[in-house]
């Protein structure tokens, strides 16, 4: 399984750590989506900016086909 994260919100207005944590996700702003590996850690930068993205586990094979 893989995570499938989108950005829902901005983040003007929020603290520089918020920002750099979606920065490493590799989102670039709302609206944009990227596929990452469901590991402890990707989980742990989600569980940290969850008001600002959306998620949704997606299969293997689907996210490659995505990317």
């Amino acid at each position: 399984m893989k995570l499938r994260v989108r950005q829902k919100a901005s983040t003007i207005g929020t603290v520089e750590h918020t920002r750099k944590i979606i920065k490493g996700l590799g989102l670039r702003g709302p609206g944009s989506e990227v596929v990452v590996a469901n590991t402890p850690s990707f989980r742990g930068m989600v569980k940290k900016v969850l008001h600002l993205v959306e998620v949704e586990e997606v299969a293997d094979e689907a996210a490659s086909s995505k990317s």
